[in-house]
């Protein structure tokens, strides 16, 4: 149960991070607006909290964890939201990182 909370945490966090910054991109770069960037401020904020949440203590080693998450979560995003078609090496890359979450957090200690 304890991966599975960490897991489900991390793609929370992930969604709350690439969200958040996708929302101020739109505000600033596509003028969208203030109220698009304080979403995004918000959202941001939200990101920020995700990790207390995790069951492991190590602030260090959940960031860095949570790295290999956002590669492959902003990868994704580009493919649900912005129609981005990756190639066979931003996929490759993607799976390295996410090979590298779960070495990093869940191999046995």
């Amino acid at each position: 149960m304890t991966v599975a909370r960490s897991i489900v945490l991390f793609v929370l966090a992930a969604i709350a991070e690439i969200g958040g910054a996708w929302l101020v991109w739109q505000g600033w770069r596509e003028d969208r607006g203030l109220v698009w960037i304080a979403a995004g401020v918000l959202a941001l904020g939200v990101y920020g909290f995700m990790a207390t949440f995790q069951p492991d203590p190590h602030f260090g080693r959940i960031l860095a964890a949570y790295g290999g998450v956002f590669v492959a979560g902003s990868l994704a995003w580009g493919v649900v939201v912005d129609k981005f078609h990756p190639d066979k090496w931003d996929l490759l890359g993607a799976g390295i990182c996410l090979a590298g979450v779960a070495v990093i957090m869940y191999a046995p200690r």
